[in-house]
C-alpha cells in the first residue's frame, strides 16, 4: 500500500459549490484540499501538501488522481479521454493553522 492510499479524509467545510478537506496519515495532518465546482462542469482545486506530513513530491501525481477519484465524480483529471476539467494548484507549506475572526459581543 502506498502512502497516498493510506490517507484518511476529513471534510471540514462544504458549500453548494465547494468543499474543504483535510487528509491525515495516521494522526498527522498531511494535506489540505480546497475544491471549487464551477458552473461549466469543471473544477479547480488548491492542494496544500504539509511538510512533515509524509507525502513526497514524487507522490503528487498519485495524490491528485486520488482526489479526482474520491471527490470529483464525472470530472476527469485525464483530458486525453475528452472529459478533462480539473485544474489543481499544488502548494508546499511548512505548517497550517486555523484562524477565526473574534466574535462580536
Amino acid at each position: 500500500m502506498t502512502v497516498v492510499e493510506t490517507i484518511r479524509w476529513k471534510r471540514t467545510l462544504r458549500t453548494a459549490s465547494s468543499e474543504r478537506l483535510l487528509g491525515l496519515i495516521g494522526e498527522r495532518d498531511a494535506v489540505a484540499v480546497d475544491l471549487h465546482f464551477l458552473s461549466d462542469g469543471t473544477a479547480a482545486g488548491t492542494v496544500t501538501v504539509l511538510d512533515g506530513g509524509g507525502i513526497a513530491e514524487r507522490e503528487i501525481p498519485a495524490l491528485l488522481e486520488r482526489i479526482d477519484e474520491d471527490f470529483l465524480p464525472g470530472i476527469d483529471l485525464d483530458e486525453r479521454h475528452g472529459r478533462g476539467g480539473v485544474h489543481f494548484t499544488v502548494v508546499f507549506a511548512r505548517s497550517a493553522e486555523n484562524f477565526e475572526s473574534a466574535q462580536r459581543t
